[in-house]
Parts: C-alpha cells; sequence; structure tokens
C-alpha cells in the first residue's frame, strides 16, 4: 500500500507515521509499505514499484523480467514516469522520465507496465548484439510480442540508441517461427538457417510418436539447449 492511496481513503499522516513507527510495516520503496511480518517477493517488489507515484510503469530490466524474457537482478526495480528529464535513483527504486510512454503502456499479471517492444526499444542501448539477439528471440518465443510489433515501435522511436540493430533483427528475421520453438536454442538454429540460405524446417513436430526439434523431408535434427 501506498501512502498516497492511504491518503486518498482518509488517513492522516500522523496514523501512517504511527504504524511505521511501532514497526508494524515496512517500506519497500519510499512512501510504499507492506506488514513486517509479511513475506517478500519478487512480484510485490513490482507492485510496490508502481504504486510508488500515481502513473509508474514497470518498464526497462523489470519490466523484461516480469514478462519472462530477460533476466535482470540488480538489487533495484525500474520504473518510468511521464515527463521531462534523466533517470534518478530512490534507494531499491531507479526512475526513468518520458514523454513518449503513453503510447507503449498495457497490463501483464495485473502489473502496468511498458510493452514487450517497448521494453526491448528501452534495453537497447545497454546491450551487445549476442544479447540483443537473445532479448528479441525471448521476446517472440514467449509470445511477448511479435517482430511486426517491435519493428513498428522501433520506427516510433527512430533515432533511440540500439534501435538501428533492433530495427535489423526484427526486418532480418520477422518470418522465423521462434514461437513454435522450446528454447533460445533453436530460435538461434532457425536463425543460422535463414542466414545461410536453408530451406526453413518444420519446428517441434510428432514424427513417429515423438517430438522432433527441427524436421525436414529426409533429414531431422535435435538440438540440444
Amino acid at each position: 500500500m501506498a501512502a498516497w492511496q492511504l491518503r486518498e481513503a482518509g488517513w492522516t499522516w500522523g496514523k501512517i507515521g504511527h504504524y511505521v513507527r511501532r514497526r508494524d510495516w515496512r517500506a519497500l520503496h519510499p512512501g510504499v509499505y507492506v506488514l513486517n511480518s509479511a513475506p517478500i517477493q519478487r512480484r510485490q517488489r513490482w507492485f510496490a514499484a508502481v504504486v510508488t507515484v500515481p502513473g509508474s510503469v514497470l518498464s526497462h530490466g523489470s519490466a523484461g523480467a516480469c514478462y519472462g524474457f530477460y533476466r535482470f537482478e540488480r538489487g533495484y526495480e525500474v520504473v518510468t514516469r511521464q515527463g521531462h528529464g534523466g533517470r534518478r535513483r530512490y534507494g531499491g527504486l531507479l526512475v526513468f522520465r518520458s514523454t513518449t510512454v503513453d503510447g507503449d503502456v498495457t497490463r501483464h499479471s495485473g502489473i502496468p507496465i511498458t510493452t514487450a517492444a517497448r521494453v526491448l526499444v528501452d534495453l537497447a542501448p545497454g546491450l551487445d548484439e549476442k544479447r540483443m539477439g537473445r532479448a528479441f528471440r525471448e521476446a517472440i518465443r514467449l509470445k511477448c510480442t511479435t517482430a511486426q510489433r517491435v519493428r513498428a515501435t522501433v520506427e516510433r522511436h527512430e533515432g533511440r540508441p540500439g534501435t538501428p540493430l533492433l530495427g535489423a533483427l526484427a526486418t532480418r528475421y520477422g518470418t522465423i517461427p521462434y514461437r513454435r520453438t522450446r528454447s533460445d536454442a533453436e530460435g538461434l538454429a532457425l536463425e543460422v538457417l535463414h542466414d545461410a540460405g536453408r530451406p526453413p524446417p518444420q519446428v517441434n513436430v510428432e514424427v513417429g510418436g515423438e517430438e522432433a526439434d527441427l524436421v525436414w523431408e529426409n533429414l531431422i535434427v535435435e538440438i540440444d539447449g
């Protein structure tokens, strides 16, 4: 629960402070509290991050972790808020400001969050080609976004650092069926075949009562992840 929510419900600052001083509550983020006896899970930290200030949305690495396509363990969570200015750290919270975030907001598991395509755009400046490729493949494999949505988002944010590489990935591999793959290794194999000009295989189909990874008419390839 956030202090501003309690204030809207009629609580006074004195009453809020009373519970904090008694150590019935503890702060997860500035102005956001949980019961002191409550176990804290990552999902609670995400919820706490987005209620710090009305309009906050989970973004960047925290959003990628929430979707499941990007690993982010930094000891803080990341949100974006409408407005101008750079990023600023508040304890366990890193806050970005953006004037373009409103067009890239959705909900995931009830949490206000930037779209997966926008997450990729936001992460792009800090990722090399290998890590960017993996994040792109995983976001599509897990059905968080599509290559078409990524391309459209890149076009809206043209000129931002990292977007040329991300846009090239979405254009080059836009027809690859990542969503049928079971692992990133399978998705990477499809990219290698695509770049080599090989005919695309069927992906994870049943052959002789068993599921096979990559299947051509006279060839089966199994990928060890």
